[in-house]
Order: structure tokens, then C-alpha cells, then sequence
């Protein structure tokens, strides 16, 4: 057999293996249709608090809003009032816009406040202690995009939350065994037992579950705002718990803290326009970079799953994400050459190092040269009957943060510090590394791999989504937008079909099982793929929104139980 008719069997059997996964995969019924607006989260409560809001006469802002506190009581590994993140956004009239409210460093802390008298980096102080937390964004920027774009009351956006937590919900068996996963590095921290265990005793399938706490809390922000967050008494138990166990955050950086709106990153693909976050989330630069890089390489003709496609994704994942370690960081501290990094002829010049039947080195590979220079997230997107769009990623990094849960308050910390980059060659939980732009600083914003993204075709289609994962989330993204454009998948289909990730170091291929069948990754390990790795579970999850001739078709990942909310 000639080895281009090789080829071809091969990328013939992996199409027949992602058919195979997709029927492996749970039958949910995950596409809702509609002709006035939609709702798609990690949470089906949420979403249904979303499309209610809808249903009132809202916007998709103020129904992004409600959803976004609905998800910090329904969703809490992910969901917060503690934590921070990324919203991009499309007004009715066309104006895209991208609202940062990531957490900020304390102003006191710097690189050093994390190494030990030996220079090592004291890793759970990051990830399992007060010092780990930046001073939250999630209640600012969703308070920002209310004020700036909102139409009802704030307090009837923020009811049902409130609701939710003091009436309590029933506790699907995702969520208790969620819970059950985290109780051992929960058991130190009195207050965290107290809202993640029934009396001590975990919680069981079926159990009402009640946040008394987080219920006041969210009343303090309904009835006063900001100032019901960051300053007076939810601010003052933050700092007291802070005190308590040697943290930095202070009232004063409380006080201080602003989301901020930011120009969104560009591109084109084929004729559609992407629309995504700008730094200090690396997510929409990484983004377009890689489209940029398989432009030239016809995916369609080469069909989905074939080895050369696979290949060429790969080096391009592995190129960007070593630009992205030495580039990115927050561009309020420096200046960054994101255009540089999305130019069409950068792309190529990097990909033209790309051998076909050859992969790359990783530890031989460095950042290109410029004309100058879980993982736990949840994503919401919300579309309205006017056009208007909202995409928003917000994590708390790890699972539960820090599962540390502020007493009297009810609510979980981020560990978002470690996201910065401590100490040179030193990876971070998701095992990226970082540069001097990324070190930490009082006051900083620390690089993020989230990419809540709009989608513009030519037909006047749009699509929104986005995903959780950490560096994962990138090539999530990208895989789909490759999917819509390129595959003429459905949303759907784009969504459901397998995935794989690599990330420039460490040096491996994670896939999802039927992502890279037995004869491809043979395929793949001749050319030079060493380190080809399955994932245990899956690889992120997606939830989105199509509009195409006058109706909206919201999906969400089989990967997990969530259903949308569609009016």
C-alpha cells in the first residue's frame, strides 16, 4: 500500500473510533433550541436561573449576572464569589468588548514570600493556604457588567442565588462525590467541614443542602453593592481569616481592587471572525496564533483525524505554548507583543520549522523571534433575541480553591497565586511555566490560560463558548473552533467529539480515549510523539450557543450532566 492510501486508511479508522466514542459518551439531551435567547452552564439550576431571567425580560447581560452568582452556590468548585475571571462580550450594535476582573497579588507579597530559606518554592502555600489567595474579582466584574449593560434590579438578579442558598437544593450525586474528593485536605479548616459535610458526616445522594452563610452574604451584595463585598463586614471576615491563618489580603486591598475593560484580541479564520480575551489571559492570543498556524495546512481537506492534521495541531500547541512562556504576563506591568504573536506571517515563519514526519523537541524548542518579542473552571455563555452575547470563564483555580472556606461569609478562596511565576523553571499545578512577566508582584494580575470566545461567520452566524481546564482550555477551544470551521461540524458534534492536548513542556500528548486509536498513535510515535498519555477521565468541557437563521441552539458537554436553559 502506497503510504499516502496508508495515510488515508488510518485517518478512516480514527473517524470510525470517534463514532465510537461519541455513542460512548452519556445520552443527556444536551441541544436546546430556541428563537428568543439562551443559557449554557456547568450547572443546570444556574442556567435555568439565566433563561428565567430571560423569560422576564432581561438581557444576556443581566441573565449572565444572576447566572454567575447562581453558579458560586450551585457549582462550588468552580462557581465563586471568591475567585475571579474573564467575560468577552457582543453589544446588539456590533462592539465587542472584554472585562478583566481576574484576582490581583496582595500588594505585599512578592516572589519571595513563597521560597524557603533555600530558595524552593514552598508549594502548598500556594495551593493550600491563605497566602495562595489573590484578592477576589468575580462579585466586582459581575457588578461592572450590570452597571454598564444591565436593565433589571440588581437585587432580582441576585434573589435566586440567595434563594438557592438559604432554601437549599437537592445534591446530585456529581456534587456529593465532588465533596467526598476534597474532605481530606477540608478536614483542617472548621469552617469548610461545616458547609461540605452534613453535621460531620458526608453528604448523600438526595440531601437538601443549605448555605446560611453564603445566603447573607449574597443579601450584603444585593443590598449594597460592592461595598457588600469589599468593604464592611464581608470584607472584615475575609481579612479576619486572613489574620488568622497568615494570610495577605488586606481591607485595603479589598478596597482597591477594579475589574477592568480591556480590547478585545482579533483574528480571522476562513472568513469568521474570532473574538476572544486579551492578556492577562493567554487564552485569545494562544488561540489565534494556532489558527493562524493551520491556515495553510487545509484541515477540511485533510479530514478530522487524519495523522498529518493531528501532527501539524500538535507542533502548533507545542509552539505557542512556548511562546506564551515567555511572553505573556500582565500587560498593566509590561508591555507585550500580542500583535506580534497573532500576525499571520509570525505564524508561518514558526510553523515553517515544522517537519511533517517529524515531531519537535520540546527542550530544544525556545519562543519564537518577534519583529520586537482544574484543573477546575467553570464557563458560562448567554445569548439574547437582540443580539447581545456574553461569554464568561471564572475559576478559583484548583478545585475548591484553597478549601478554604471564609467563616460567617460561606464562601470559598482562590489559590490563584499560583498561576504567577515564583521561581524560574519552576512549573505551576497545570505544569506551565512562566517568565519575569509572570512573576509575582503586589498589584499584579497573574497569566491565565481561560478563553471565553466569540465566534463571527460570514452567513452573520455567531457562537459562543468556552471551557474549564487550565492550559487544557486552549487547545479545547481550539479543537472545537477547527471542528465548526473547518469539519462543518454541528455545535454539537464539535462539542462531543475527542480531544488531545499538548502544552510545549512537559513534552507529552494527553488524549481522551478514541481520540488517537491504535494505528494512529503508532503513527504518531514514528514520527517522533515519544510521550502519548490517556487521560483518566476527559479532557475539559465545553458549553456553548449557535445562532443561525433566526434560531439559538444552546449545548452542553455529555462530558458531564448539566443541562442548558433555552427559552
Amino acid at each position: 500500500m502506497f503510504l499516502k492510501d496508508r495515510v488515508k486508511a488510518l485517518a478512516q479508522q480514527q473517524r470510525a473510533a470517534a463514532i465510537a466514542f461519541l455513542l460512548c459518551l452519556p445520552v443527556f439531551p444536551a441541544v436546546y433550541k430556541s428563537d428568543r435567547g439562551a443559557v449554557v452552564s456547568r450547572s443546570t439550576l444556574a442556567s435555568e436561573v439565566g433563561r428565567d431571567i430571560l423569560k422576564q425580560g432581561g438581557n444576556a447581560f443581566d441573565a449572565a449576572v444572576a447566572t454567575g452568582f447562581a453558579l458560586a452556590v450551585t457549582y462550588p468548585s468552580a462557581g465563586n464569589l471568591g475567585g475571579g475571571g474573564f467575560a468577552v462580550i457582543r453589544l446588539s450594535s456590533g462592539e465587542c468588548r472584554a472585562l478583566d476582573f481576574r484576582e490581583t497579588a496582595p500588594k505585599s507579597v512578592s516572589a519571595q514570600t513563597y521560597l524557603d530559606k533555600n530558595g524552593q518554592v514552598r508549594d502548598k502555600l500556594l495551593t493550600l493556604h491563605t497566602l495562595g489567595s489573590g484578592v477576589p474579582g468575580t462579585v466586582d466584574g459581575l457588578l461592572l457588567l450590570h452597571k454598564t449593560y444591565g436593565t433589571l434590579p440588581l437585587r432580582d438578579l441576585i434573589n435566586p442565588a440567595i434563594q438557592l442558598a438559604g432554601e437549599g437544593f437537592v445534591l446530585p450525586a456529581s456534587l456529593v462525590e465532588s465533596f467526598g474528593r476534597q474532605l481530606n485536605d477540608m478536614k483542617r479548616h472548621p469552617a469548610s467541614m461545616d458547609v461540605f459535610t452534613n453535621g460531620g458526616t458526608a453528604y448523600r445522594n438526595g440531601d437538601r443542602w443549605v448555605q446560611r452563610d453564603l445566603m447573607r452574604t449574597l443579601k450584603r451584595i444585593a443590598g449594597k453593592g460592592r461595598a457588600g463585598f469589599y468593604e464592611g463586614k464581608t470584607a472584615e471576615l475575609i481579612v479576619r481569616e486572613m489574620k488568622r491563618t497568615g494570610g495577605a489580603i488586606t481591607l485595603e486591598d479589598l478596597k482597591a481592587y477594579r475589574s477592568i475593560w480591556r480590547e478585545p484580541v482579533r483574528g480571522s479564520y476562513r472568513g469568521y471572525q474570532i473574538i476572544s480575551m486579551p492578556p492577562p489571559s493567554s487564552g485569545g492570543v494562544l488561540l489565534v496564533q494556532m489558527l493562524n498556524m493551520l491556515e495553510d495546512k487545509q484541515p477540511g481537506k485533510l479530514g478530522w483525524g487524519h495523522p498529518d492534521l493531528v501532527h501539524w495541531m500538535i507542533e502548533a500547541e507545542r509552539l505557542a505554548f512556548a511562546d506564551r512562556a515567555v511572553y505573556l504576563g500582565d500587560p498593566d506591568f509590561n508591555p507585550l507583543p500580542v500583535e506580534q504573536l497573532i500576525d499571520k506571517q509570525y505564524a508561518k515563519s514558526r510553523m515553517n520549522t515544522v517537519e511533517l514526519m517529524k515531531a519537535g523537541d520540546s527542550s530544544a524548542i525556545a519562543e519564537g523571534k518577534l519583529p520586537y518579542e482544574s484543573p477546575e473552571t467553570t464557563h458560562f455563555s448567554v445569548m439574547d433575541r437582540d443580539g447581545n452575547i456574553v461569554a464568561i470563564t471564572t475559576t478559583l483555580n484548583l478545585p475548591y480553591g484553597n478549601k478554604i472556606v471564609v467563616p460567617g461569609a460561606g464562601f470559598l478562596l482562590n489559590n490563584e497565586m499560583d498561576d504567577f511565576a515564583v521561581k524560574a523553571g519552576v512549573a505551576n499545578s497545570f505544569g506551565l511555566l512562566g517568565s519575569r512577566l509572570n512573576l509575582v508582584e503586589g498589584g499584579k494580575r497573574m497569566l491565565s490560560s481561560m478563553a471565553p470566545t466569540i465566534l463571527l461567520g460570514p452567513d452573520e452566524s455567531m457562537a459562543v463558548y468556552g471551557a474549564p481546564g487550565g492550559s487544557a482550555i486552549i487547545t479545547t477551544v481550539l479543537q472545537v473552533t477547527v471542528n465548526l470551521i473547518d469539519h462543518k461540524m454541528t455545535l454539537d458534534q464539535a462539542i462531543r467529539a475527542p480531544r488531545f492536548h499538548h502544552q510545549w513542556k512537559p513534552d507529552q500528548v494527553l488524549f481522551e480515549p478514541f481520540a488517537l486509536n491504535p494505528a494512529l498513535r503508532e503513527n504518531l510515535t514514528k514520527r517522533g510523539h515519544k510521550k502519548l498519555v490517556p487521560c483518566e477521565v476527559y479532557i475539559s468541557d465545553v458549553n456553548g450557543i449557535l445562532y443561525k437563521n433566526g434560531l439559538f441552539e444552546a449545548v452542553t458537554d455529555p462530558r458531564h450532566d448539566a443541562l442548558p436553559g433555552a427559552q
